[in-house]
């Protein structure tokens, strides 16, 4: 009888979709297909049509659904209405966060949308919904909270046992014993650790350090090419191959934990208090001597003027670093030195890795800004600059008659307040609750009559246009008044931008007509225009 119910109630619709979820509790692709035939089973019964199904592979589900690359499409298609009914093997499927279940469920149902939950038994049109999702919702997220706790009981069990709680540091491999996971020496990989700290107590930049291992060949702990961040790391949080006590035989855990944003779903690194620590010796893990750690410690403690790393200043801000791309490895090209844009990956990792291109700031700065002013000046860019002011200047002509209007009634609301205030005093004599009342109704007349004139100068496309060549005479210092929105700006003009070395001279090759949206920078106005190929020498 239940289910010809849910055949009458549903017999109008007939597109459904799935939708799928494992997490990384369950890394299991058979799962997904497990859920989807449960689900097309119940579509089968009520008669639905499926007409898509939406998988997310090993994505947890306290991430946003909006977050994950299925959970994006399937919304996508509940807004654009390319369904009726959604059914998944539960709510949780959906969700484990209760408040992204809430969130998600209502916009879905507020779309006319059916939910159904083929194993939990959920139906978002039977009578109890609410109390049953508001339920589902709780078991579920307690049981995120569960898992959370059990897994780090078990890991730090795992380091009472003497083995290690997962990560791996270069320099050491995972050996399986017994019921437990022990971390030992790698010999090879030792050595190079060795060489690594010798280097930079000699005064050997991490640059040069991370060039000379790319050049010889010697592979990450990834596999990959060596980076000075791999190296370096941060000395605060302990991370990078010079900051990891573990090679003088000190493991430290808990040292941190990973929160996630509700809003965005990234994971967010949280220091943990120093009294949260687990802290041993672990001796037979220590592969560097005290006494190079010692001297590693020593040189980052010296003033950067002395090859140390203390007293850093801020990163160098350039108008274009960051905003180019290497034309060998199509990495970032950024400030080198306070002369110098080239290749990121040349200058942290070394020319084995790219050999990269270098071009002087002063120059690209120059003739960028040359060709974007050129641009921000050409007749077209003006044209549509004009038609953009005119009709921003329309709209706030209509917000300023409708105020005005507004403020007439206004005006003569108070003229009538303060005529009866008037014929008060007249009446029963001056008293302070009156007089106050009067000076405040007097006040606000004279506040609003002053506001109301606030149409705005005929001649104000004339002075946009003025104001616009002004600041185009000297862009670069216009630019360099807020380095952060005009880097932004740029963003949006130029890219994308290739830095290419061709026959011993350096170009940067660009696509114009982008240069328009540079408006923005005086009016936060935007406009657009098409695009051409172009090149420009350094």
């Amino acid at each position: 009888m239940q289910s010809g119910g849910w055949i009458h109630r549903i017999k109008h619709m007939t597109n459904a979709a799935i939708y799928a979820r494992f997490s990384t509790d369950r890394q299991n692709d058979r799962s997904l297909d497990d859920q989807a035939r449960v689900a097309q089973a119940r579509a089968d019964l009520l008669d639905l049509t499926v007409t898509t199904i939406h998988r997310d592979d090993a994505v947890s589900g306290s991430t946003p659904v909006a977050a994950r690359p299925g959970g994006a499409r399937l919304l996508a298609d509940a807004m654009a209405g390319r369904f009726e009914v959604l059914i998944m093997e539960g709510l949780d499927r959906l969700s484990r966060d209760q408040v992204e279940q809430e969130r998600t469920v209502r916009r879905l149902e507020h779309r006319g949308i059916r939910i159904i939950g083929v194993a939990d038994g959920y139906d978002s049109e039977a009578a109890g919904r609410k109390i049953h999702r508001t339920m589902r919702g709780l078991i579920n997220e307690i049981y995120l909270d569960d898992l959370r706790e059990k897994t780090h009981r078990g890991l730090a069990g795992q380091l009472a046992r003497g083995g290690h709680a997962g990560g791996r540091a270069y320099g050491y491999r995972s050996v399986r014993d017994g019921d437990i996971s022990r971390l030992e020496v790698v010999p090879e990989q030792a050595e190079v650790i060795r060489w690594i700290y010798t280097r930079y107590a000699e005064g050997w930049s991490c640059q040069r350090v991370a060039a000379d291992l790319n050049a010889r060949g010697v592979k990450s702990g990834f596999g990959g090419t060596w980076a000075v961040s791999a190296l370096y790391g941060s000395p605060n949080k302990g991370s990078g191959v010079l900051n990891n006590e573990l090679y003088i035989g000190r493991l430290i855990w808990n040292r941190s934990q990973y929160v996630k944003d509700p809003d965005t779903g990234k994971r967010t690194r949280i220091d943990r208090p120093r009294d949260e620590w687990h802290i041993e010796e672990r001796p037979e893990l220590q592969i560097v001597s005290h006494s190079l750690w010692l001297a590693v410690r020593e040189r980052m403690a010296r003033p950067t003027r002395q090859g140390g790393n203390a007293g850093k200043g801020a990163r160098p801000r350039s108008l274009f670093g960051g905003l180019l791309k290497c034309g060998i490895c199509g990495g970032a090209v950024v400030a080198t030195s306070g002369r110098h844009y080239g290749c990121a990956a040349r200058k942290d990792r070394g020319p084995a890795v790219c050999a990269g291109v270098q071009a002087n700031r002063q120059k690209v700065d120059q003739r960028l800004l040359y060709a974007i002013r050129e641009e921000l000046l050409s007749p077209s860019a003006i044209a549509e600059l004009q038609e953009t002011v005119k009709e921003v200047l329309a709209a706030r002509r209509r917000e300023a008659a409708e105020l005005a209007q507004a403020a007439r009634a206004r005006i003569a609301e108070l003229d009538s307040e303060i005529a009866r205030l008037v014929d008060a005093v007249a009446t029963v004599g001056i008293s302070p609750a009156l007089t106050a009342r009067l000076q405040q109704a007097e006040a606000e007349r004279e506040r609003v009559t002053a506001e109301q004139d606030s149409n705005v100068p005929g001649g104000a496309v004339i002075d946009a246009l003025q104001r616009y060549r002004k600041l185009l005479a000297d862009l670069e210092q216009s630019l360099s008044t807020d380095t952060d929105r005009a880097r932004e700006i740029l963003r949006r003009m130029i890219a994308p931008a290739e830095m290419v070395a061709r026959e011993g001279q350096v170009f940067v090759e660009i696509e114009t007509g982008r240069a328009a949206i540079a408006v923005g920078l005086s009016l936060g106005l935007v406009a657009g225009a098409g695009l051409e190929p172009a090149t420009f020498g350094l």
